[in-house]
């Protein structure tokens, strides 16, 4: 019934950008084929073996992941996407040019050169010699090109203006001036250490990312995608908005697997925007409920599409610190979806689905209970045994390698086709799903090598200079500092993938968001700086005029792609005042919160705070808001999300503040009640018009 809903035509466009983000664009010839496959697997075994098996220096780790990157890159993506008049074989589709053939030997070459001559290059560290700068310049210029093709051209815009401003620093108006550096420091630092390019981004991609990477296709091969959204469906599809609900659910349960927002929206959103549009949504408010669902995946813990990794290597803390700093805002975040997609319905009158468009549930988790296995194996390592990410990715996989086996052999079975069937079908989902994994690896891969740039150019002296203009232009307050880092973010990351966002930003403004903060009172943990700087790097997934996601969504919903991109943003408004709130109350990161019952009542607080804060942005509670109703909700949300602020300007203590809780309750209690009795006087109104 529900593939029903989705024709053909309606998913081509979302699947064009599903193609471009993950490296499916050509149509390969065989032996082309066969190739691509065969440096894709190689590139997954190396990553398992690194995981168990082998040993390999960090900084030679991370030149041959990016060798298998980049050369992978050039093989899968032409150069231009579409035919120009005198340029067609830049935009070749139907076999692989020997301008890529060339570039991807060169660009590997290039990235493997630090392995090559690793003891040379370490004993003249500072002084490269022409080989060195002849190879580092081929590796710059084709990294920029491979990113430009993968993830188009902001990034590696951004990263030559940086190039080019540590260059002509000196030449620079005063305000600007920086004294620049020379082509081998510049080198030395960009393409022969581990301060450029082969620095922490691409590090954690080459160690921890490309493993969770792995796990997710592998996942969404066997089938994972479509058991989460209809487990979704069958737990919440009866209830009033029940399909939006659903769409909810199964992105954050897709999220907790995948990196990509765009991949989260072509694995769920065939299935429940058809059945939100159904049972009454409007196009682009389906389509913006499966976006901002579907973005906020990354915000779900263990994975957080990536970041949490890199964060946990920037901050200096241990994983699975990040992990506890991220789960109530990420938790609340998506109970705020859930209050949208209750409230939508309310004013629309929308009902649940009809019986027979709703899976049965026990019958759903019978048949995919397999796919929580691995996932629950994933954080029995990660939490319990505090295993390394990368050994709980790698044991995680294994398993999901014998359950996919399995499930094909009892799939075989059940057709009567025999386990020798089976096994031969597991195996190709296997390879398929390496082949894929290394596939959505490409843009995370290239994304943290390219970012890496910029973040070794502002190491440089850059990043000194950088942050004396953003404190000038904040005129140290720490409101405004947060808007300017807020704005750029959302400005930068309309063109970058988050991961790159973050990075960018967090190496631009978190040093100077807990400094200015430190320095007018505002005690702020590098943690909160830095989880600020990822979260507006998501709300730049579908911020208008270019959020991909959002163009992914209406693709299959038939919306228009910037009103859907609008009301998207609006609704992932919650978002960013969570990581404005986290800001002033790191209560909210449980910053030097290390006891249950306190954890559990600050999350209670924040889903209650979260509930009347979504009444006070979707104007609508038990009905619709009058202008009195506004100040009462939004006064309830900031005692629930932050009453040290109010303890603060009533003069309580601290250590007070808790106290304060049950008084928003009180208010947005009341604020409910009123609306309660409002409505029953609409209704009673109603029923004698009627007589």
């Amino acid at each position: 019934m529900i593939l029903g809903f989705f024709t053909k035509k309606q998913r081509e466009p979302a699947d064009e950008l599903l193609k471009a983000e993950t490296g499916a664009i050509r149509n390969l010839r065989p032996f082309e084929f066969y190739l691509v496959a065969f440096i894709a697997i190689s590139w997954a075994l190396f990553q398992l073996a690194l995981a168990d098996f082998i040993i390999v220096e960090s900084t030679k780790e991370r030149a041959i992941h990016l060798a298998f990157a980049i050369s992978l890159l050039f093989l899968v993506h032409p150069c231009l996407k579409k035919p120009r008049k005198f340029f067609g074989f830049l935009a070749v589709i139907n076999r692989i040019p020997f301008i890529d053939y060339l570039f991807a030997v060169l660009s590997a070459l290039a990235a493997l050169y630090l392995l090559f001559d690793y003891e040379g290059i370490s004993m003249r560290a500072g002084i490269p010699i022409t080989r060195d700068l002849i190879f580092g310049s081929v590796l710059v210029i084709l990294l920029l090109e491979a990113t430009r093709r993968v993830i188009g051209p902001a990034l590696s815009i951004i990263a030559m203006l940086f190039t080019a401003y540590a260059f002509l620093g000196p030449y620079m108006p005063e305000v600007l001036a920086f004294r620049g550096v020379s082509l081998n420091r510049y080198m030395s630092n960009i393409t022969l250490s581990t301060e450029g390019i082969y620095g922490i981004p691409l590090g954690v991609s080459s160690s921890i990312v490309y493993l969770f990477v792995l796990l997710g296709a592998l996942l969404d091969k066997a089938g994972a995608g479509r058991f989460f959204t209809n487990i979704a469906l069958s737990f919440l599809g009866r209830y009033k908005g029940g399909a939006a609900k659903a769409a909810v659910m199964a992105s954050g349960a897709t999220g907790l697997i995948s990196g990509s927002s765009i991949a989260n929206i072509v694995t769920t959103g065939p299935f429940t925007i058809p059945l939100m549009k159904k049972i009454g949504y409007p196009a682009k408010k389906a389509a913006a409920v499966e976006v901002a669902s579907s973005t906020d995946g990354q915000l779900m813990p263990p994975i957080m599409g990536a970041a949490a990794f890199i964060i946990a290597e920037y901050v200096n803390v241990p994983y699975l610190y990040v992990v506890k700093a991220a789960a109530i805002p990420a938790f609340v975040s998506y109970f705020g979806l859930f209050c949208i997609t209750h409230l939508e319905a309310s004013k629309l009158g929308i009902k649940g689905l009809p019986p027979e468009d709703i899976p049965r549930f026990f019958e759903t988790l019978k048949n995919g209970a397999h796919y929580l296995i691995p996932i629950s194996m994933l954080l029995y390592e990660l939490v319990v045994l505090r295993h390394s990410p990368e050994l709980a990715a790698f044991r995680s996989i294994t398993l999901l390698f014998v359950i996919i086996i399995y499930q094909e052999v009892r799939n075989a079975i059940s057709n009567k086709k025999g386990v020798r069937a089976g096994i031969v079908n597991g195996g190709r989902v296997i390879v398929n799903g390496l082949i894929q994994g290394s596939k959505n690896m490409m843009a995370v891969a290239l994304a943290c090598a390219a970012a890496g740039i910029i973040v070794g150019v502002v190491n440089m002296g850059i990043g000194g200079m950088i942050s004396g203009i953003v404190e000038n232009l904040a005129q140290g307050n720490i409101f405004l500092l947060l808007l300017i880092t807020a704005m750029a973010s959302l400005m930068i990351g309309m063109g970058l993938p988050t991961t790159a966002t973050y990075i960018v930003m967090a190496s631009l403004t978190a040093p100077i968001i807990v400094d200015v903060g430190n320095a007018y009172g505002y005690i702020i943990p590098i943690m909160a700086a830095h989880l600020f700087c990822f979260y507006f790097g998501i709300l730049a997934d579908d911020t208008p005029p270019v959020g991909l996601a959002a163009y992914a969504a209406s693709a299959i919903a038939e919306s228009e792609p910037i009103p859907t991109g609008i009301q998207g943003f609006l609704y992932d408004i919650r978002t960013s005042i969570i990581a404005f709130m986290f800001v002033f109350n790191p209560d909210l990161i449980l910053h030097n919160i290390n006891t249950w019952p306190e954890a559990l009542l600050l999350f209670g607080m924040a889903l209650i705070g979260m509930s009347a804060f979504e009444c006070f942005a979707q104007g609508w509670c038990m009905t619709r808001n009058k202008w009195y109703d506004i100040p009462f909700f939004l006064l309830a949300a900031f005692i629930l999300f932050h009453p040290g602020g109010i303890a603060a300007q009533l003069n309580i203590d601290q250590s007070m503040k808790y106290y304060l809780f049950p008084l928003g309750i009180i208010i947005y209690g009341m604020v409910v009640l009123l609306q309660k009795t409002r409505l029953r006087g609409i209704e009673t109104d109603n029923r004698q018009g009627e007589n």
